[in-house]
């Protein structure tokens, strides 16, 4: 499920975002370098005036969505929106037609979500080379800005240096593409002490927990973390059975005030959602002081306005 990354193209600028797989550290921190900027004043400009691109979702979203559109109207971008529910793919349009035909309208970026695994690379190994095609999510293979989006969030709670930072992943690791992201940021950027927590069925056999510390205790996972990256149980990818009931998966794999007490002191709380309250995460937890979710989302339009200067201004 790995993606070759292509990052720079022949004068050396990143050219597509596909995964955070082997993206050097350097601009990786340039990345939230930029977005922390943006958050810091520079929030309007003009950087890709007269620029259009269309926001490409073949699935379903909110967040990546809104704030993918949100940051490119904030550049002084043209926005194409595109609903695959409305749209000739309901015919039988290829994805790949969809893009070319959008393609040739002169729209230069392309944010990308789709179903299957691969299915944006392929999509920018098609584009024009003037042409930049950021991911958005694909199947399970991997969502690099809810990866640096979530990796900015953790750096403005615990500081840049990520040596010392323990850190949890609970849940349905498997199936989650958000979390491989945040798995390849994590050691880009040094993580101390990864901690991977969920039922056996629903963690990955591939490869992609390699240096992690694996169980499927929660409680001890959680002990003395400094942040704690809950997962929504993304029941529309996996096959039946792998969970028993979600009362069972609320019971051994939930977060409520109770457990998160193990965390440290000053432990904090991430969620990309859509989250399941009362399923993967408590109400008291989502909504409590702890939280950082709201924070995720607001850093997303920042990290995405990043992006997309960094692969078209």
């Amino acid at each position: 499920m790995s993606v070759t990354f292509e990052p720079f193209d022949s004068k050396g600028r990143l050219r597509h975002l596909l995964t955070l797989d082997g993206m050097p550290r350097d601009t990786l921190v340039a990345l939230l370098d930029r977005a922390q900027a943006l958050l810091d004043g520079d929030v309007r400009n003009e950087r890709l005036a007269g620029i259009a691109i269309c926001t490409l979702f073949f699935e379903p979203s909110t967040r990546t969505r809104l704030s993918f559109q949100r940051a490119a109207q904030r550049l002084g971008a043209d926005v194409l929106g595109f609903d695959a529910s409305t749209s000739s793919t309901t015919k039988g349009e290829t994805a790949l037609d969809t893009f070319r035909n959008i393609e040739a309208m002169g729209v230069r970026g392309f944010v990308v979500r789709h179903a299957a695994d691969g299915a944006v690379a392929a999509l920018a190994r098609a584009a024009a080379p003037d042409v930049a095609v950021l991911n958005a999510g694909d199947g399970r293979t991997a969502h690099p800005t809810q990866g640096l989006l979530d990796m900015l969030t953790l750096r403005q709670a615990k500081g840049a240096d990520f040596s010392g930072l323990r850190v949890a992943i609970v849940g349905d690791v498997k199936h989650s593409r958000v979390a491989r992201s945040d798995l390849q940021a994590l050691r880009t950027l040094g993580a101390g002490e990864i901690r991977v927590c969920g039922p056996e069925r629903l963690l990955p056999d591939d490869g992609t927990l390699a240096g992690c510390e694996v169980g499927d205790d929660l409680d001890a996972a959680l002990d003395g973390v400094d942040a704690v990256m809950m997962l929504r149980l993304q029941r529309e990818r996996m096959e039946e059975g792998l969970v028993d009931s979600l009362e069972d998966y609320h019971r051994d794999f939930g977060l409520d005030a109770r457990r998160l007490r193990r965390a440290a002191p000053d432990a904090v709380v991430l969620h990309p959602g859509p989250m399941n309250r009362g399923v993967e995460i408590s109400d008291e937890v989502a909504d409590g002081p702890q939280s950082l979710i709201l924070q995720q989302v607001r850093n997303g339009v920042a990290v995405r306005m990043a992006v997309l200067e960094t692969l078209l201004g």
